[in-house]
């Protein structure tokens, strides 16, 4: 029977559910509302569509690099609780996801669940893990960089890092090499810089840390009455600071403060026989900017006498 646009809209508005997944419904239940609403609960359509609206913030982050593909991958797979993040099959779920992503390169979140993940979709096997773990889960966000890579993931999961290098194959393909990647990524795990160099640095930002400095002196009884050219000299020393702490080759490398990360890199090249320069990294954090879950179980109770 021929199923309206209207049928559709009802039932989806009914169960959340995508429109294609509604219109297949009503159309394998004849039209049968009732029996396609329990077509969507069978299918983990309809649970997985109610779970949707609450809030994930745990899971974990995970990196991974194909040395043999040069490709690497850093993604946040999101749950309600961070025991999630201790399930064989959640875990599975977001290695396989990391490997769609290095294999088919899909543009944003929407491409990758329409991306295949065996013999179903992202999608699909996102809603099946949802009907199996009884959570909602969200797949929040993915960086993928092509060329030699480093990837490392700290804490089981709560934060994970990629690294983008330029350099020969040959130098990529030594074990020294790989040793130095591993440092420059726990170097971004540890010292969470927010700009790989000077120049990556925003004027916008630069211009708003200068005019803190400015303000900071001026509130300062040693310093207000100095001369501009002598203010000028001081803001000029307070951004070497702010770019030592701020932008990864400008920082003290963890391992020997003795040397930056410029240099440290530098040395690392000399000794190999040639060029390294790192052009990008990402630094993911597990549930980084988002609203953490609160259970309170009496407002819970409340909300649902009211």
């Amino acid at each position: 029977m021929a199923i309206s646009a209207k049928d559709v809209m009802e039932l989806r508005k009914q169960t959340d559910c995508g429109m294609m997944e509604c219109k297949k419904a009503l159309t394998d239940a004849n039209g049968d509302f009732a029996k396609a609403v329990e077509l969507l609960r069978e299918r983990g359509l309809a649970t997985a569509a109610k779970k949707a609206g609450r809030v994930a913030a745990e899971g974990m982050v995970y990196a991974d690099y194909c040395s043999e593909c040069k490709v690497g991958v850093v993604i946040e797979v999101n749950a309600e609780t961070d025991f999630v993040a201790k399930n064989e099959k959640f875990v599975e779920f977001v290695k396989e996801a990391a490997k769609v992503i290095m294999q088919q390169n899909p543009a944003d979140i929407d491409a990758l669940m329409n991306c295949k993940m065996g013999d179903t979709t992202v999608d699909d096997a996102l809603k099946q893990l949802i009907l199996v773990i009884k959570e909602n889960i969200k797949v929040r966000r993915f960086v993928r960089y092509e060329g030699p890579c480093a990837a490392y993931v700290h804490g089981g999961g709560t934060h994970a890092v990629l690294v983008n290098f330029e350099t020969s194959d040959e130098i990529a393909a030594k074990p020294e090499f790989t040793a130095y990647g591993k440092d420059i990524a726990m170097q971004i795990a540890a010292a969470n810089p927010s700009y790989l160099d000077e120049a990556s640095v925003p004027a916008e930002v630069i211009d708003k840390e200068k005019e803190i400095m400015l303000v900071q002196m001026s509130s300062d009884p040693k310093n207000a009455n100095k001369p501009e050219a002598v203010k000028i000299k001081m803001i000029e020393g307070k951004l070497k600071k702010y770019y030592k702490e701020n932008c990864l080759v400008d920082q003290e490398f963890v391992k020997d403060s003795d040397l930056s990360v410029a240099q440290y890199t530098a040395k690392v090249a000399k000794e190999l026989g040639g060029d390294i320069k790192i052009v990008k990294f990402a630094r993911f954090q597990k549930g980084e900017g988002l609203e953490k879950r609160s259970d309170d179980f009496a407002a819970e109770v409340a909300s649902m006498v009211k």
